[in-house]
């Protein structure tokens, strides 16, 4: 059975109960939206992702997979690295101060620790030049 409406400039639609109460919900839902413009975020969202399909080709694609290739890879590797190190540790005792000086002779060793302290000096002076702005 089947039912005509009235509605958006629409001069007749004829839609089944089910169907009808299906709409009204719809409406009842996306109303809050409407009246708050929200509902206009959701349509400049859905512009915007349409824009970026039209504009995607094969070169931005590679250079996403790979930037994303590389953030997993380097993911992955601190977390290993750092179970490992867990691992390592949680059985021994902490090391002393000249043990520490000692595991520094190892080559891996001081390699970790210029990565460390060149990644930190990078990190202050973004952090300094942030507050000089």
């Amino acid at each position: 059975m089947s039912q005509t409406v009235t509605a958006l400039g629409v001069e007749q639609v004829t839609l089944d109960p089910a169907t009808q109460a299906g709409v009204e919900d719809l409406i009842a839902k996306i109303e809050p939206l409407l009246q708050a413009r929200r509902f206009h975020n959701l349509v400049d969202l859905l512009s915007l992702l349409s824009d970026s399909v039209d504009l995607a080709d094969d070169a931005m694609i590679q250079k996403l997979v790979k930037a994303l290739d590389e953030a997993v890879g380097g993911a992955w590797t601190l977390g290993n690295a750092a179970r490992y190190a867990a691992a390592q540790t949680s059985a021994a005792p902490p090391p002393s101060v000249i043990g520490l000086v000692k595991a520094a002779r190892d080559e891996d060793v001081r390699r970790g620790l210029h990565f460390a302290v060149t990644f930190l000096a990078v990190l202050g002076r973004q952090l300094r030049d942030d507050d000089a702005s």
